[in-house]
């Protein structure tokens, strides 16, 4: 899903999250969005997830203007990944995953999506645990899995290693760069680890409610040797 900012400015009483930003994301890409707190990392997720809509400018979705009529359509392609996990601790591993579609009418046997899901993230051993059985890798693995079941075109995530330690962290971004390899997805990160900006094709620096620095990247080959390990 190719998804865009133009001329975006995000202000709220006393403060300008964004200012004038313009941003283009390609069908396909991993776009990794670096910048100090407060920079307006988070505010650029949660206008590309029609969660927040600008103040002034146009974001865009498949190249048409996202109006609020569109937004709760425009939702459900989209999935989310948080830096704290957001499992519902009463719940299996496997009804945590299934929780976003089952308010929903679907096309696709649940169940069988999430089974899938929890196979790509290497827990369906796990499917009946509860959250607090597993370990904060093994519940980020679960909150990705949950925020694919409905097969979104875009994927946000927001610093998803920032709870975890370095060597966990770079599992779980090899993870999304292959999920989103798997299934076709758009993937942009909120990150301040290097590693994880490192690993995408694209940066985005921010400052101050504007971006500073583009830059397109080749994956380092350790990163790219990591993939490959994981691609199904």
């Amino acid at each position: 899903m190719p998804v865009s900012l133009r001329g975006v400015t995000r202000g709220y009483p006393g403060l300008t999250a964004l200012d004038a930003v313009n941003l283009e994301v390609a069908d396909g890409t991993a776009v990794a969005l670096t910048g100090s707190s407060g920079a307006g990392k988070s505010t650029v997720l949660h206008l590309l997830g029609g969660m927040d809509a600008p103040t002034t400018g146009t974001v865009e979705i498949d190249g048409k203007a996202l109006t609020p009529r569109r937004m709760d359509e425009h939702r459900r392609q989209v999935g989310f990944v948080f830096q704290r996990f957001h499992l519902l601790p009463a719940l299996t591993v496997l009804d945590n995953v299934l929780a976003p579609v089952l308010p929903r009418r679907v096309d696709f046997d649940r169940r069988a999506r999430a089974v899938e899901l929890l196979e790509a993230v290497g827990l369906a051993a796990r499917a009946s645990a509860l959250p607090a059985e597993l370990s904060g890798g093994q519940q980020q693995r679960v909150a990705i899995a949950r925020a694919l079941i409905g097969r979104p075109r875009l994927l946000l995530a927001d610093e998803p290693t920032g709870n975890l330690d370095s060597v966990i962290g770079r599992d779980i971004v090899d993870l999304l760069l292959s999920l989103r390899e798997r299934y076709g997805t758009t993937l942009v990160v909120a990150t301040h680890d290097p590693e994880v900006a490192a690993s995408c094709d694209r940066i985005v620096r921010l400052q101050d409610g504007r971006i500073t620095a583009d830059t397109e990247l080749t994956p380092p080959a350790d990163v790219l040797d990591r993939l490959g390990g994981l691609r199904p």
